[in-house]
């Protein structure tokens, strides 16, 4: 999608184009950059703003990758071909300067010094308006001069990002173009502002406010985007007219530096980038609602002229002047007088003056020369240096900050960590680096990296505690998140394609070594579920956090250890359908055992606080000069992003099935409770029990042969749950509790038991019953084919016990629930709908019984003349015997048969829970094997007798089913 000049509105409103993945740079150039590169030629302010969420291609629109230049750096080209073709009526003037914006803090990415702690400070000038103190402005002749700088701060920013744990994706860039042009024969100087921001990723604002938490992002990291959002509607509701009180530019540093951009001094174009995925939805939509807003800002953008050359020629005349009146006063011979005295203290002043403005651009151009020899220099000793030793290069999750460090391991030895004193050290920063890492050794043209204690190191996605050989191409990550990949001697360098080897790359090898990974089949087509897809992008996503927050937690000595999990892994719902899988974060207090279960969204936002919390925490050790990880940091609960209160937790899901209900049969089942990724968590006795209204068990002689007969009768049951035995969650922490849920077919709330604390096998002895006045068919296709689900919860001490809500509930006088409610009118449409169908199995019974009438009348005619002879035959007392019912003697077989498989089952689950202890010695064993034997050899003689009985059973009933058929035929 692309924006014709023809779609903007006037030149004093914002311009908006809307890009979608993948596009054609040079038609964004030509539609965007040139527009703009006129308008600062003209001494028009200039802005261009790129929106978009993270991956949509805003930085590949600003900067481009590799070959593939992009707007920023064609624009400088095309600044300087302008330059050289007018140089012969004005002199023009370049600066440069490259600053990011991350958690509310201006950070100079061409800084020659360290970064300070609080970052650089904007302030405020009536002329100038905000801008930034101290930053620094570097002449530029050449678009190749721009090109370095801007390489530059790449490498600073690719430095900050892993020493502040920053992600790009959440930080500003903005470059600042400053143009002075001098025109000599109009004594007038223009100057233009470019202004060209990079903002960070847009869903960080909507996410914020996606998840219910009690403590909100939006403190520092996500502040600007939220002020720039209310800036733009507040301007936009100028513009049509509305009343606005307030235009709050003062509220975030990026809005303050923005202030003439928006509905200011300048010239303003707005990229809104989209992409194409369709689980992007939302955030392009979203996106097109904010640039449709951003159009609607009216600016106020004049020629920015400054009489510059006017005020040295008045200087220059006036001093001439002075001079002139001072020459005639020494001729005249006259006595210095006061007078004097000042005419040549104002001379002087003029000539100073005079000078700072001729010589100003030579001295900036003389201290940006010695920056650029030494530049140059150290890119002639890198470029060098690559052609002669192997080296790690810096992986980064933005690709445009990759492949900008590199770290050279000459021959010899080599530490890496924090030390940068040490003599034959390489010197890193990040979360989880210890002041001495890891050792390098390249002897003999062999590259071998040994960990030191209590490091950590992880090559190819597997931890390393020895001495490895490095090969070319190895994946090496320290500490927490510092990832690089190995390049051997320039002999070993192939024609790879080092760029597969990216970001996902190592978070997917990270993940295959944990034993999550992606299958394919072998005609190479992935036939992975799309939602299985899903979860392992946010579980590689979150891999690299996870380990992050943990570093974080273990410096500030909090105690908090943070686990991946996929929730639903192994879980399925009432009729054995997969439920939908997610990431959740497993937090676990190591001195209090508490356990909270966060969603990614919930993950994202704490981890995002616990930075602001680690980066004060380390900006005030510097500060006092403390040694690393002896204090705690005790914040107030309220603000203390490694803390929740405490609530109950789903630990796992068993299925009791229905299906024997529909019979009328009584079902007695021990059942596995599994966790959400397929651990057992506990054993469950659970029994469903056919009853009368009062609660009195059925006996055998009710039970159906044909379910259907209980269709329009009524029908009980009881749901009992007897017994829990080897509660993991209890056997970790002796203070914890237990809870049962479920929920039958259509009752509105689950109903829980009791709580049960402090017992590993906690006696339930809950029993809940329900009724059916009239049975329909939806009831007892739900018993054909479902399952009551059994949640198993988690309490913990301080946490609300779950509670049955009974509002929406109908109780019957015996305190039965009742279920199979309809609503009246679902129950006339159903009622019409049965009834309809009946009256049509009405008539077709009807044609059926005539022609069966039929039938049995010549039937009963020859019967007749049969038993007349056999009357006959003097045969009377075979004559007088009644045809029995075999169908009563099969379903007396299948009730024996029933109840034989109920204690086939309970037997099985015996053996399965049947298990060595820990403990046990070689004699335990044998004993253990000896019970195992036993009990196989009942269960299989249970099995056996069970079949048999019901073999013999339903071949007698047939032999004699035969036998009184001959006696008729």
């Amino acid at each position: 999608m692309r924006a014709k000049a023809s779609d903007m509105h006037s030149k004093d409103c914002v311009k908006v184009a809307v890009r979608v993945r993948p596009f054609n740079k040079h038609s964004v150039f030509q539609d965007l950059g040139v527009g703009i590169l006129e308008n600062a030629l003209q001494g028009y302010n200039a802005t261009l703003l790129a929106y978009g969420q993270t991956g949509s291609g805003k930085s590949y629109s600003m900067v481009g990758y590799g070959p593939n230049k992009g707007l920023v750096p064609k624009l400088c080209d095309r600044l300087f071909e302008a330059i050289r073709e007018n140089q012969e009526n004005r002199q023009c003037q370049v600066f440069f300067s490259m600053l990011e914006i991350y958690n509310e803090q201006v950070v100079d990415l061409l800084s020659r010094g360290s970064r300070s702690a609080g970052g650089l400070r904007v302030r405020e000038e009536l002329q100038r308006g905000f801008y930034v103190e101290g930053l620094r402005k570097i002449p530029c002749e050449n678009a190749l001069q721009v090109e370095q700088l801007m390489e530059q701060g790449t490498r600073t920013r690719t430095t900050a990002a892993t020493h502040m744990n920053a992600n790009s994706s959440r930080s500003h860039m903005l470059i600042i173009l400053q143009l002075k042009q001098i025109f000599s024969k109009e004594s007038i100087t223009k100057q233009s502002n470019i202004n060209l921001v990079d903002l960070a990723g847009s869903e960080r604002q909507r996410s914020s406010g996606s998840e219910a938490d009690r403590l909100k992002e939006g403190t520092a990291i996500n502040l600007s985007l939220t002020t720039l959002g209310n800036v733009i509607s507040a301007l936009a509701d100028v513009a049509v007219g509305k009343k606005v009180v307030h235009i709050p530019y003062r509220d975030s540093v990026l809005t303050k530096l923005l202030q003439s951009a928006l509905g200011g001094n300048s010239r303003t174009v707005m990229i809104a980038t989209l992409s194409p995925a369709d689980i992007c939805y939302e955030e392009s939509l979203s996106t097109l609602r904010y640039a449709e807003r951003a159009k609607r800002i009216q600016n106020r953008a004049v020629v920015n002229e400054s009489p510059t050359e006017r005020l040295v020629k008045e200087l220059k005349a006036e001093n001439a002047r002075l001079l002139q009146k001072l020459s005639r006063m020494d001729q005249e011979g006259r006595r210095a007088t006061d007078e004097s005295k000042e005419l040549r203290q104002l001379l002087t002043q003029n000539e100073l003056q005079i000078r700072a403005i001729q010589t100003l651009w030579e001295q900036h151009l003389q201290e940006a020369l010695k920056d650029w020899e030494q530049q140059y220099a150290n890119i002639t000793q890198e470029r060098r240096m690559m052609q002669m030793y192997p080296y790690i290069l810096n992986i980064n999750e933005d690709a445009q900050l990759s492949g900008v460090v590199k770290l050279f391991i000459q021959e010899g030895e080599w530490g890496i960590g924090l030390c940068d004193s040490a003599p034959r050290s390489i010197s890193i920063k990040g979360l989880g680096i210890q002041e001495h890492h890891a050792v390098f050794r390249n002897e003999q043209r062999r590259v071998t990296l040994t960990p030191l204690t209590g490091s950590k190191v992880i090559v190819n996605g597997n931890a390393v505690y020895e001495t490895a050989e490095l090969q070319h191409l190895d994946r090496l990550i320290l500490g927490s998140n510092c990832t690089y990949l190995f390049v051997g001697y320039p002999s070993e360098r192939g024609g790879e394609d080092w760029s597969r080897y990216d970001y996902d790359y190592f978070q997917s090898e990270l993940a295959a070594a944990e034993g999550i990974h992606l299958s394919e089949s072998n005609t190479g087509c992935s036939q992975t579920d799309p939602s299985l897809l899903a979860v392992f992008y946010d579980y590689i996503q979150l891999m690299p956090m996870v380990a992050e927050a943990n570093q974080i937690s273990q410096e500030l000595s909090k105690g908090v250890e943070f686990k991946l999990e996929i929730k639903n892994l192994a879980l399925s719902d009432s009729r054995g359908h997969d439920l939908q899988k997610d990431i959740v974060v497993r937090v676990t207090a190591a001195g209090s055992k508490q356990v909270w279960m966060w969603s990614k969204a919930k993950f994202v936002n704490r981890k995002f606080l616990m930075e602001e919390v680690y980066q004060q925490f380390k900006a005030a050790q510097h500060e006092d000069n403390r040694v690393e990880g002896l204090l705690a940091v005790v914040l107030p609960r309220d603000k203390d992003p490694f803390w929740d209160p405490v609530e109950p937790l789903l630990l796992g899901t068993t299925h009791l099935w229905l299906q024997s209900l529909a019979f009328r049969i009584p079902l007695e089942e021990q059942l596995e409770v599994l966790g959400s990724e397929g651990t057992e968590e506990a054993i469950l006795q659970a029994q469903l029990v056919p009853c009368t209204s009062t609660g009195l068990p059925l006996g055998e002689d009710d039970i159906l042969i044909d379910p259907s007969e209980v269709l329009g009768r009524r029908l009980d049951f009881q749901l009992v749950l007897d017994q829990c035995c080897g509660v993991r969650w209890i056997r970790e922490a002796r203070n914890r509790g237990i809870q049962i849920g479920f929920r039958v077919f259509d009752c509105s709330e689950p109903l829980y038991t009791p709580a049960v604390w402090h017992n590993i096998n906690p006696l339930l002895d809950h029993r809940v019953q329900f009724t059916s006045l009239q049975t329909s068919q939806r009831l007892l296709d739900y018993l054909q084919s479902s399952a009551v689900v059994l949640e198993l919860w988690g309490l913990q001490e301080g946490c609300s016990v779950l509670s049955s809500s009974l509002g929406a509930v109908r109780m019957t006088a015996e305190g039965a629930f009742i279920i199979d409610l309809l609503h009246p009118s679902q129950a006339a449409l159903s009622d019409s709908a049965e009834l309809s169908c009946s009256v049509g199995a009405l008539q077709q019974d009807v044609e059926e019984l005539k022609s069966l009438n039929e039938s049995l009348r010549k039937e009963n005619h020859s019967l007749r003349e049969q038993l007349n002879a056999v009357k006959n035959g003097g045969d009377g007392a075979r004559g007088r015997s009644l045809r029995p019912s075999c169908d009563a003697e099969f379903a007396r077989a299948l009730k024996v048969f029933y109840h034989s498989m109920t204690s086939v089952r309970g037997q099985l689950q015996r053996l399965r829970r049947h298990r060595p202890s820990e403990e046990s010695d070689l004699l335990g064993l044998r004993l253990f094997v000896d019970e195992q034997s036993r009990l196989l050899r009942d269960f299989s003689e249970q099995l056996e007798d069970g079949v048999s009985t019901l073999k013999q059973d339903v071949a007698a009933i047939v032999r004699r089913k035969r036998e009184r058929s001959g006696i008729w035929s």
